[in-house]
């Protein structure tokens, strides 16, 4: 953890600058090809822009599937975006964006807190009223100190690998502060101050105007300290939500059901509609498309959409297509390339990649352009403020890669004849695995040899392709990588993806591979910047350094196909987490 990070930061002044694209605009036509409209009658795209099988009716249970492991449930360290859309139903952060489909998904809304950050000392200091009468599962009242104590036990990277760090990054800690567990003692007061039960002050380095975005994180979400077990926490929380745990197996299933203790007139956005939900892990992800269409599972919580094999069945058939939608995400999904890994320490070893790799392969690894998306050459997508279109390392008009341009940077590293390395994926994405194929195959034609490694996805970051000794060590020269904006500015994509003082020496940083220190330099001083569009250049100007130096393969600029399970009502795409917004889908009995 580098707690010199952002020292120099001064006010943003306009962080949300919104706008990710749509598909279409409302209705349907005579072949159920419907634009985003809503309503009650199957159509495809139908929860795009509008809400599907609109109810406020309670009841029954709604059956989860997850290909994979969480990273965490702990709200303090977890970081798959749909972890964050699960979690407010078992936690409350202080706000969070708006349960409403389209660009209203974008606004921020108060949750545990009465209103938005009042800020002072010019965007120094954040303070937040939280409601009175918010109760865990045990009955008692959360309080402005169990906020400050979660926040502060989530700067514990070494406790949690896992999560962002930006609360480390931008409060006022005292020197040498290690996390609550580590310096118990040490008065935090100078970070966060907390004068009465329903008051919690904020103190940043320097001002900073986006800061609400920041309390919208699930780091928020309150944790008692009496109740507080550290690293086991992740299998024993205690609900400030609708719902709370019940037969948890660890790596196999869990169940929310209601938490009695949940006080509907405290919650303004949740509907707590479903009984229960019932969650089973590790499940194949075929077998959950398979499910999904039988009516057998409602949920695919990764939100990323169906599998290759599913795609042309569901395309190919209308009553299938009337119950899936296809939205357009703010990700980018790539693929790391580490310069601490020999010979990738050499910029002509990463240009051959670069140049080497079939484009088209990797968008058809990825579902194709409809459900997979549009060929990426840029870190920033199209929908992030400072995107600017380019090409550093064109590949020709069939996007099929230059393997003589290739070959020829091969030479200028000193190796001719190519090179061995490993490349990362997570096991339980069978588009992660095709996309490894598809480097392996394309990049053996200038004689790059690959061995695919699969790791599991809950650990992925925390301790192999994020790990940084462990990177080094077993030779991992390449990781499939992914990433959502935590909220959709050019900061909220780029900061945790690009900045090098966000890899941690013990691993679960999502930056795997970008360590450029005029990057670093080239954030700060967009933060300094007050004027909008000029910061937004700044941005892009960002973006063209790390592709510069070939650390970052584009692969495809997202789009999914969803599948809307069988008998859910209140199903809407939800633009700030890129999948279905779970919080207020219901299920008919």
């Amino acid at each position: 953890m580098n707690t010199k990070r952002w020292r120099a930061l001064v006010a943003l002044a306009a962080v949300a600058s919104f706008g990710l694209a749509a598909c279409g605009g409302g209705g349907t036509d005579g072949d159920g090809d419907g634009d985003g409209g809503g309503g009650s009658e199957p159509a495809f795209n139908a929860a795009v822009e509008g809400v599907f099988n609109p109810s406020d009716k309670k009841g029954g249970t709604i059956k989860v599937a997850n290909n994979g492991d969480w990273d965490s449930l702990d709200t303090g360290e977890t970081y798959y975006g749909y972890s964050w859309n699960f979690a407010r139903l078992y936690g409350r952060s202080l706000l969070m964006f708006k349960p409403a489909p389209g660009k209203e998904s974008n606004e921020l809304v108060p949750d545990l807190a009465e209103d938005l950050g009042e800020p002072s000392d010019g965007g120094k200091t954040w303070t937040y009223k939280i409601k009175k009468g918010v109760k865990y599962q045990d009955g008692t009242e959360v309080t402005a100190k169990d906020v400050k104590h979660a926040v502060l036990r989530s700067t514990d990277k070494t406790t949690f690998p896992n999560g962002p760090a930006y609360f480390e990054a931008f409060l006022d800690l005292p020197k040498g502060y290690d996390g609550p567990y580590r310096t118990k003692d040490m008065n935090t007061d100078q970070a966060i101050e907390t004068p009465d039960d329903y008051t919690i002050v904020f103190h940043l380095k320097a001002p900073f105007s986006g800061f609400d975005f920041m309390a919208q994180l699930a780091q928020t979400m309150p944790v008692p300290e009496a109740k507080d077990t550290g690293a086991k926490y992740r299998n024993e929380i205690i609900s400030s939500g609708p719902y709370m745990f019940e037969d948890f197996e660890v790596g196999k299933s869990f169940s929310l059901v209601r938490n009695p203790e949940w006080d509907e007139s405290t919650d303004e956005f949740r509907k707590a509609l479903p009984d229960k939900y019932e969650v089973t892990l590790n499940v194949n992800p075929d077998d959950i498309d398979n499910r999904l269409i039988s009516g057998d599972v409602h949920i695919d919580i990764a939100g990323t959409g169906v599998q290759p094999a599913s795609l042309s069945r569901i395309l190919g058939d209308p009553e299938l297509k009337k119950n899936a939608d296809n939205a357009s995400i703010a990700r980018n999904w790539y693929t790391s390339i580490n310069p601490t890994v020999k010979p990738l320490d050499n910029i002509d070893c990463r240009k051959a990649i670069m140049y080497g790799m079939d484009r088209t392969a990797y968008q058809t690894a990825q579902g194709g352009e409809f459900a997979g998306g549009e060929i990426a050459t840029t870190v920033l997508p199209p929908q992030i403020p400072g995107y600017e279109k380019f090409d550093l390392y064109p590949a020709g008009e069939d996007n099929k890669g230059d393997v003589d341009k290739a070959k020829e940077h091969l030479e200028a590293c000193g190796q001719p004849d190519g090179f061995e390395t490993n490349i990362a994926y997570r096991a339980e994405r069978p588009r992660e695995k095709a996309t490894a194929e598809a480097f392996q195959q394309a990049l053996s034609r200038v004689g790059i040899k690959l061995t695919l490694r699969p790791f599991p996805q809950g650990d992925y970051f925390s301790q192999f392709a994020g790990n940084p000794p462990y990177v080094v060590k077993n030779n991992l020269g390449l990781a499939i990588n992914g990433w959502g904006a935590d909220w959709n500015d050019g900061f909220g994509f780029l900061s945790q993806i690009v900045d090098s003082r966000v890899i941690r020496p013990a691993g679960g940083s999502s930056n795997t591979s970008v360590r450029i220190p005029e990057v670093d330099k080239m954030l700060d001083d967009a933060l300094l910047e007050l004027d909008e569009d000029a910061r937004n250049k700044l941005w892009g100007e960002i973006d063209k350094r790390v592709m510069e130096e070939a650390v970052f393969f584009p692969g495809v600029y997202a789009k999914s196909l969803l599948v809307r399970g069988q008998g859910l009502t209140n199903v809407f795409v939800s633009e700030a987490f890129g999948m279905y917004d779970y919080m207020n889908m219901g299920v008919e009995e």
